[in-house]
């Protein structure tokens, strides 16, 4: 599983010209789902997610984390996460898991944030969506499983 997480001061996600997603402080985290990936490496990133202190405290110093901060998170299913672009300039999405096993593990990321207390708004999995951010530091930070 890898998952692109940015710090945003808001965000939303629009469908068919109908934004079904946004959130205002806390984090963008595009989802991409691989066929090794497990239920417990759903629920193990979600936790890193929810617990990953990368707000500024009194100091200036990145010491808090979502729930610090009264902040949300944007989840996005993103399988062009796992392109493989070694042979040529058209990437291959074949390491990517198949889209039944993608939605179940993006839906379980999502349950577990849940599950942490942390407010989730989600885009639409497999659907053509339009993502809109900005992005605050800028931060932006790659998990992997």
């Amino acid at each position: 599983m890898r998952i692109v997480v940015q710090r945003v001061s808001r965000a939303s996600v629009t469908v068919d010209g109908r934004e079904v997603g946004a959130i205002g402080r806390g984090f963008l985290a595009l989802v991409g789902v691989a066929p090794p990936d497990t239920m417990q490496t759903a629920a193990r990133l979600a936790a890193k997610v929810a617990r990953l202190r990368v707000f500024d405290d009194g100091a200036g110093l990145m010491n808090l984390a979502l729930a610090d901060v009264g902040g949300a998170v944007l989840a996005v299913s993103q399988f062009t996460l796992y392109a493989d672009t070694r042979k040529g300039n058209r990437p291959s999405f074949t390491d990517a898991a198949p889209p039944a096993q993608g939605d179940g593990l993006y839906e379980a990321f999502v349950a577990a944030l849940r599950a942490e207390g942390v407010p989730v708004q989600t885009g639409v999995f497999g659907a053509r969506m339009q993502v809109s951010l900005v992005n605050d530091g800028p931060v932006t930070i790659m998990l992997e499983a």
